[in-house]
């Protein structure tokens, strides 16, 4: 039995007024003298200038220009929860993604997101949910159906086709636009690409303007906005209702009464597609190796599985399923698909004992917080039975896989009743194993896997 969480030894919030040139500092050549690893992947710089300096440093990365890292968890608590009304966005989320997926309630602020997020919310309700248990089960069974036995395979390409199978059945309820949704998964997933390298490379954004990239891709975001308007226009005209997360969206209602403009349901569906099944696909790739790397863990899962009928009541399997959420619980603390939140402040704030002006742009490290070993016993061991009912209650002031606070991710619990019932599924039907000892991550717009090789033996 895993033990109690250890208490973090740096301080609470204090009140003395120190200068946030107090805290240690990365200059801006040790960034440029690293600038190859940290656009492979930033995340082992990160650990090193933790491990260096403390729970909390900032990086110069131009002139005039800093970011407060942080995995001090009283400071993330005050950023997102206690204080967040000091908080906002950064441009890399409200501007530069924005641009491609349009402003809904991920890359929105203020009243405008508040309104937005208002609105959907009831969507989300898990009495809502339960009503497509069945519709994502069916999507789920089917893109598992055919899954190569006794040979080794890349499991990640799979996980990505069902959870964007799954977001697309559940928002549209047809079977008939799979040319079309695959389209929309690849415009996804290139313009992701894209944003990552205008982040990771900002010196370099007059030349992607200038070559014409940036427009290339916000080309690709017309074609998916004009591929989702056809689809909304068809249901429209059909005069059909499906009870599908469309229906419940075209349902919805301002204050006033009126519906959600054509172009701010377009964002929002946009953004659905690109939230809903990329982290579900990265936590349940992570999820799928551990299990497989664990013979012990998958064992114990089977047992829990085995006589389980998935053909059933859906949310009563659910409730049986109780280990197959501790299983991805420990996946997205040890792989948190939001691996880092950004947020910068309106009016300067004292935190952890230094002033810090209004205008710094925070970089929240959860996947530093998730294996901090001031809060965490054994932090780099997969240990399911840690987040069993009497001890998860003890982490909830550090455990943030979908982070926290009022902007919180709407689709928590969408996406836990996803991989529940996928990991289930999977676990009673095939034996799982792996060759590898540790998998290669890539940190885009959340922390992805590289190849999760995975050998699957019918039970």
């Amino acid at each position: 039995m895993p033990e109690k969480p250890k208490s973090s030894n740096t301080p609470e919030l204090e009140g003395n007024h120190l200068k946030p040139e107090a805290v240690h500092q990365v200059k801006q050549w040790e960034v440029f003298k690293n600038r190859k690893r940290i656009l492979s992947n930033p995340l082992p710089f990160h650990h090193e200038k933790f491990e260096q300096y403390g729970n909390t440093f900032i990086v110069h990365i131009g002139p005039g220009k800093r970011i407060v890292f942080t995995r001090e968890p009283a400071t993330v608590r005050n950023i997102l929860q206690k204080n967040h009304r000091n908080y906002k966005k950064s441009e890399l989320q409200t501007r530069d993604l924005a641009k491609y997926i349009g402003q809904g309630i991920l890359t929105s602020e203020g009243d405008f997101w508040r309104k937005h997020r208002k609105m959907i919310q009831p969507a989300f309700h898990k009495e809502q949910l339960q009503g497509l248990l069945d519709l994502m089960y069916r999507a789920i069974r089917n893109e598992l159906s055919d899954l190569p036995e006794d040979q080794i395979i890349d499991v990640f390409p799979k996980m990505s086709d069902l959870a964007f199978q799954v977001v697309a059945q559940s928002l549209f309820r047809a079977a008939d636009f799979r040319e079309d949704m695959n389209r929309l998964q690849e415009i996804t997933e290139d313009n992701q690409k894209m944003l990552i390298r205008e982040m990771r490379q900002p010196y370099l954004k007059w030349w992607f303007k200038l070559s014409g990239r940036i427009g290339h891709h916000l080309g690709l975001s017309e074609e998916a906005r004009n591929l989702l308007d056809g689809l909304i226009e068809d249901r429209i005209t059909s005069g059909k209702e499906r009870g599908d997360l469309l229906d419940m969206l075209l349902d919805a209602r301002y204050e006033d009464g009126s519906p959600m403009p054509r172009k701010q349901l377009i964002d929002e569906l946009i953004i659905l597609f690109t939230a809903g099944h990329e982290t579900t696909a990265n936590a349940l790739s992570f999820a799928i190796f551990l299990i497989a790397s664990h013979p012990h863990v998958q064992q114990k899962l089977y047992r829990e599985v085995r006589g389980l009928d998935f053909e059933g009541d859906k949310l009563n399997i659910l409730r049986n399923l109780g280990y197959a959420q501790q299983c991805i619980e420990e996946a997205m603390r040890l792989f948190p698909p939001v691996y880092v939140i950004d947020r910068v402040s309106l009016n300067p704030e004292t935190l952890q004992g230094h002033a810090f002006p209004g205008g710094t742009t925070w970089l929240l490290s959860i996947y530093e917080l998730h294996r901090s070993p001031e809060l965490w016993d054994n932090p780099e061991a997969f240990i399911p039975e840690r987040f069993e009912a009497d001890l998860k209650k003890q982490y909830s002031g550090f455990y943030f896989p979908f982070g926290a606070g009022p902007r919180m991710c709407i689709g928590n619990v969408f996406a836990m009743n996803e991989m529940m019932l996928t990991m289930g599924w999977l676990v009673q039907n095939y034996r799982m194993s792996t060759p590898a000892d540790v998998l290669e991550i890539n940190p885009l717009i959340s922390l992805k896997p590289g190849k999760v090789p995975l050998r699957l033996e019918k039970r």
